[in-house]
């Protein structure tokens, strides 16, 4: 005859351990530490809506013009490119990260 045989939590006690979220909500941070993100300065503001500008394809390509010239030959065949860039690109018209676009340190 065969032993029978016992099943292994017969031999071992059954642990459950506790769940992740269980930990995590003992854990949560009071929203007075909690620091609020550094905001992007104008600069930052003004160059990531220029590298959008670069980006968008409704107003032709971007390489090897600067962006005034791209923002005018876009007026010119009448694709409405927003002002606000132009704005910008007049405001601020020596710098290269202003005037050159975003493709400018990739070769042709």
């Amino acid at each position: 005859m065969t032993a029978k045989r016992g099943l292994i939590t017969d031999t071992f006690k059954v642990v459950k351990k506790p769940r992740r979220d269980d930990r995590r909500d003992k854990k949560q941070p009071s929203p007075a530490a909690d620091p609020e993100p550094p905001r992007p300065t104008e600069r930052e503001t003004e160059l990531q809506e220029l590298r959008k500008f670069d980006l968008d394809w409704r107003f032709g390509p971007c390489t090897g013009i600067s962006r005034l010239q791209r923002w005018e030959r876009a007026a010119l065949h009448g694709l409405d490119p927003p002002q606000e860039i132009k704005d910008i690109l007049l405001k601020d018209n020596m710098d290269p990260e202003y005037t050159h676009c975003l493709w400018r340190d990739y070769p042709l």
